[in-house]
């Protein structure tokens, strides 16, 4: 069986996180090492203070590295952690994704074969989570796999490419070859990769029985916030998307869903979704014109300060 590591990027993390960390260490494929990259040591001595716990004592085989919050970049630190792992493969996972069994790490390993650079996991909404959202894991995490090349740009368009790091797994070699994740990048290094990935011959592999718990409830203010950040980074990487457009899918999207709200009987949500919709489209539209826009105004919309300082 292959060595995987998981590489997990923490900002003021809480309780929960030493949970993820227990339900790693309890997966039927043990990852050699869990890596975490912290951003502000401060907020990593506050959770050992008020938590009396600290999984470096529990676990052997931690490793904990601290970053400033002006040195976090979505990418360059994820390659970081890389830098620290001497795995096959490694997983890349966010602190509010939870396993949903213990196959998780061997459902995404056993298929990084051949052609595959990346394989990503199913989301499962939270109990907590709004029907628009949990809609929408429905409309992005199928129940069938699937494994997608370059040859799918014209059936798939931007799906082609979707992958997403709050729970994928990448091959060493492949992230090598390719020169890893943006080093500066404001959002998606794991579509760009994908992207990459695709366009030199490889694939990249949605694991439907591979399952984690992960949703938010976003209001209208972050879904605009989090959209502008996305429009930045496709901008800055025309060689991915310049020529795929996102916006179909979108709207395929939004329909999809105010029929569900009908079709459940839950029509009163259809003008509240959408003014969020707008929110998110208004947010991606700005953020695709960002280089038009005065300096203040983009400091306004995006969710990320510290990449444009």
């Amino acid at each position: 069986m292959k060595t995987v590591d998981v590489i997990i990027p923490t900002y003021k993390p809480d309780i929960s996180l030493f949970r993820l960390i227990d339900d790693l260490e309890r997966q039927s494929l043990r990852p050699e090492h869990i890596i975490i990259m912290n951003t502000e040591e401060s907020y990593w001595t506050e959770l050992i203070k008020t938590s009396g716990e600290n999984p470096l004592d529990k676990y052997d085989n931690i490793i904990l590295r601290h970053v400033t919050r002006k040195e976090f970049d979505h990418g360059e630190t994820r390659n970081q952690g890389v830098a620290l792992s001497t795995a096959e493969c490694f997983l890349m996972m966010t602190q509010d994704a939870f396993p949903k069994d213990k196959m998780l790490i061997s459902s995404l390993a056993k298929v990084l074969e051949g052609d595959v650079a990346a394989a990503y996991a199913r989301q499962y909404p939270k109990t907590d989570c709004n029907l628009a959202e949990r809609y929408s894991r429905k409309f992005n995490y199928p129940n069938e796999p699937m494994k997608k090349t370059q040859a799918d740009v014209g059936r798939l368009g931007i799906k082609t490419y979707f992958c997403s790091n709050v729970c994928a797994m990448y091959r060493r070699d492949i992230y090598n070859e390719i020169g890893g994740f943006t080093h500066k990048t404001i959002f998606n290094e794991d579509m760009v990769f994908a992207g990459n990935a695709c366009q030199k011959g490889y694939a990249i592999y949605y694991v439907p029985e591979a399952g984690v718990i992960h949703s938010h409830n976003y209001s209208c203010a972050q879904q605009f916030h989090r959209n502008f950040d996305l429009g930045v980074s496709q901008t800055d990487h025309p060689e991915i998307f310049g020529g795929i457009s996102s916006e179909s899918e979108g709207k395929k999207m939004v329909g999809q869903t105010i029929q569900h709200f009908r079709h459940i009987g839950k029509a009163y949500l259809i003008p509240h979704y959408i003014i969020m919709c707008g929110c998110r489209f208004m947010g991606y539209k700005l953020g695709r014109n960002y280089k038009k826009l005065p300096k203040g105004l983009i400091m306004a919309c995006t969710m990320n300060k510290e990449y444009w300082k």
